[in-house]
This record gives structure tokens, C-alpha cells and sequence, in this order.
């Protein structure tokens, strides 16, 4: 039987017309039948490596063997060594693999994040638990974006506040930090810590001259209370005569030095410091505990230096930190246990996620997500952006970490 031309065209619209109708279930990135992928980029070699590996080891012992939805869940981890270029590099690898990934989990470092983050956000792939409190990952900023950890800006605050409680001037503090957009989210940190505590404006506005600073390494010492230092190196004395001429500038000593870098420079600013100085200075949690500790009591230091931590102590009843501590044996540490707790906060959600496993349900499902993790609050709800407000301030005593206490406070930084 012949069409006619009207018939055959009508055929067409009618076929057209149907397979519109029809879904055809594209799998999404990083999902195969049996596999959930994830990919990390960390720091597995170079002066940082012991975060990377510390993140890497908790990921592993909480997510190994997991199965979710009927898919085993698998991690890509690539090294960046700490530097933004290399990160690109092996984000790019990720995203090139026929394969694809279904998220990022656990990238170590701020420079690295900025780096990477745009190539994430055109891609619409989710960013989880990150090792890094910068305020380029926090609300406002866009994307597909889900913090554990509380922000530098809340650990900054921690210290600053109970110093200036105590009687501590606002010019007497200072900070000694990495030069990079790590060092800055620190310095943002402090800036807005004194200003709560009203701070002069032209004490405020050497704070704006350092953070407006651009390009890669730009001069940031001799400005104000702040002295910085070149990422991935031991380079200590420029930062440290920074605050030296802040200290004849002002007329005042630096009773308190807030530091925001990577264990080994920072552990070396401070035995160089115990000679002739005495400061009080406290470190951040992406410092790293475990190495800066190792460091610190190598070089004959083992009292008096604050840092503050985003996790629960290592001796921790909370059934979350008893079976991480289960889980990773000999490698259980501070950097491990938030691994750890990124990669059971993780599965957790995804084994709730209704629906298909495709990214925007997730992230769809995640932001409204509110639950216990083994005695650790976890609130996404509260902005749809980050988890955990939890910031503790820990001591170092007799060569480990210890909840510091109103007495060391009020001991240490007695009017003098």
C-alpha cells in the first residue's frame, strides 16, 4: 500500500511526536550499574601530605565496601600536592574519564579549592566536605556545595574572643599566616573578630590593605600586625620581623599570634618565635594537629600552643569517634576523623536520598538534611550549606592535645 505525501508526513509527526513522549534514562556521570564513583583530589605528596593522607584514610575506612541503591561506592583519589595548577590538572582527568564522577569529597586546601571549584560548578557537580573553613565555600558564593566542618571564621573568633575577654588589646593581635586565598580567609576571619569588638577603623583598614592585595604572592608584610609567609616552603623570617615592626609601630607587644597555615612552616615559626617571644599562638584545624604536634615535640616544644579542631577530641566517648577510632587503628587522628565523619555524613545521605541517584536529587535532598551522626549533630538545614557549628579549643600539654580550660586562659594571658 502507497502512501500519500500528506500521509507520510503525517506518519513523521506522529513518530516524532512519540518518541518526544518517551524518557530515555540517561545515567548520570560517575553512576554505572553497579558502581557509585567519587572523586578526590588532595595533597598525597609534598609539605601538606599529611592532610591529604589523613583525609584520604578516614574516607577510606568509613566509605570501603559500602553499597548504596545496589552500587558499590568507589573513590578516585589524585594528588595535587598542594598547588592549584596540579589540582586543575588531576580535577581535569576526573572529569575527562569516560566514566565520570558523581561528586568530589574531601579536596584538601583553599588555594586548591579556588582553583578548582568553577571547573566543578560548570560541570554541576557537587563539592562535599571539603578540609577547608574558607568563606569561598560558604553560602553566597554558588554552586553545588555541602561543608561539614564549621569556618575559619568561627575558629578565628574562638581565639580572638577569649583573648580580648581577658583584657587583651585589639592591637595587641596579631596574625602570622600562608600567602594565599588560605591565609586571607584567615585574615578575614580576624578582621571581622575585631570588629565586633569595635576596633578603630585605621585598625581595620590595615586589615583591608593586606586582604586587597592580588596575584600570586603578593608583598603583604611590614603592613600592619600581620606577617605572612610563601605557601609549600619554611620561609619564616620576613613574616616574623613583620610582626617584630608591628610591634614598634604600635607601641605594643603581640599577646596573641593567630596563625592560619601548613604544619611544617607553621611548627617552624614557633620554635623560631620560643626564643625571644612570649606569645601566645594558637593554629587552625587545617593546620593539622597530628604533624604539628609530631613537629613541635621534636623540636623540644610540648606546652602552650592553642589550636583549635572541628571534630570531637580523640578520646571521645561519642559512638562516632569510638568507631572511627575502631575503624582506622594506628591511622586514627584528627585529620583521619573528619574523613572518617565527611565520609559516614556522606554515605548517610545518600543512602536517604529519595528518588533516582542523580545529582540534583541529592543535592536536592542534602540541603534540607538534618540528623545524628552517632552523637554528632549534623544540620544542613539551618543554611543548606554547611553542617557543623562544632569548634573546640584544645592546648598542647605534656606533648598532646587537651580542652583548654578558664584557668590556662586566665594564667596565660594575665594583664602584664
Amino acid at each position: 500500500m502507497k502512501l500519500s505525501r500528506t500521509g507520510v508526513v503525517a506518519a513523521m509527526w506522529g513518530l516524532a511526536a512519540f518518541l518526544a513522549g518517551c524518557v530515555f534514562d540517561e545515567p548520570e556521570p560517575g553512576v554505572t550499574a553497579d558502581k557509585i564513583i567519587l572523586g578526590s583530589v588532595l595533597a598525597l605528596q609534598g609539605p601538606a601530605e599529611g592532610l591529604g593522607q589523613g583525609m584520604r584514610d578516614g574516607l577510606l575506612a568509613a566509605l570501603r565496601g559500602r553499597t548504596v541503591k545496589g552500587r558499590e561506592i568507589e573513590i578516585r583519589f589524585l594528588d595535587d600536592s598542594y598547588q592549584p595548577a596540579k589540582a586543575v590538572e588531576s580535577t581535569n582527568r576526573l572529569l575527562q574519564d569516560k566514566r565520570g564522577i558523581f561528586l568530589m569529597v574531601g579536596n584538601v586546601g583553599t588555594p586548591t579549592a579556588q582553583a578548582t571549584l568553577p571547573l566543578l560548578r560548570e560541570h554541576n557537580i557537587p563539592a562535599v566536605g571539603f578540609f577547608t573553613g574558607a568563606d569561598l565555600l560558604r553560602p553566597g558564593d554558588g554552586g553545588p556545595i555541602l561543608n561539614y566542618r564549621a569556618s575559619y571564621e568561627q575558629e578565628v573568633a574562638a581565639v580572638v574572643d577569649a583573648a580580648i575577654q581577658r583584657g587583651v588589646r585589639v592591637d595587641e593581635i596579631c596574625a602570622y599566616v600562608q600567602n594565599d586565598a588560605y591565609g586571607m580567609a584567615g585574615i578575614k576571619g580576624v578582621r571581622k573578630a575585631l570588629l565586633r569588638h569595635d576596633a578603630p577603623q585605621t585598625l581595620i583598614a590595615l586589615y583591608d590593605q593586606v586582604i586587597d592585595r592580588g596575584g600570586e604572592d603578593p608583598v603583604r608584610n611590614n603592613i600592619g600586625p600581620i606577617g605572612v609567609y610563601r605557601r609549600n616552603t619554611t620561609e619564616i623570617e620576613p613574616g616574623y620581623q613583620s610582626l617584630k615592626h608591628w610591634e614598634q609601630r604600635s607601641g605594643h607587644s603581640c599577646r596573641l599570634v593567630v596563625t592560619v597555615g601548613a604544619y611544617e612552616n607553621i611548627a617552624h615559626f614557633i620554635r623560631y618565635a620560643r626564643k625571644s617571644e612570649d606569645w601566645l599562638i594558637s593554629a587552625v584545624s587545617f593546620t593539622g594537629a597530628d604533624n604539628l604536634r609530631d613537629d613541635l615535640v621534636r623540636y623540644g616544644i610540648s606546652e602552650g600552643v592553642l589550636m583549635t579542631q572541628v571534630v570531637p577530641p580523640l578520646d571521645s566517648n561519642l559512638p562516632i569517634v569510638v568507631e572511627a577510632r575502631r575503624a582506622l587503628g594506628a591511622n586514627f587522628g584528627y585529620v583521619s576523623l573528619e574523613g572518617y565523619i565527611v565520609g559516614r555524613m556522606l554515605l548517610r545521605l545518600l543512602e536517604d536520598m529519595p528518588g533516582e541517584l542523580t545529582r540534583e536529587n541529592f543535592m536536592a535532598h542534602a540541603r534540607q538534611a538534618r540528623f545524628d551522626l552517632g552523637g554528632l549533630e549534623i544540620d544542613f538545614a539551618r543554611d543548606g550549606n554547611q553542617a557543623s557549628q562544632l569548634v573546640n579549643v584544645n592546648v598542647l600539654e605534656r606533648g598532646n592535645w587537651v580542652s583548654v580550660d578558664r584557668d590556662f586562659w586566665d594564667a596565660r594571658l594575665a594583664q602584664r
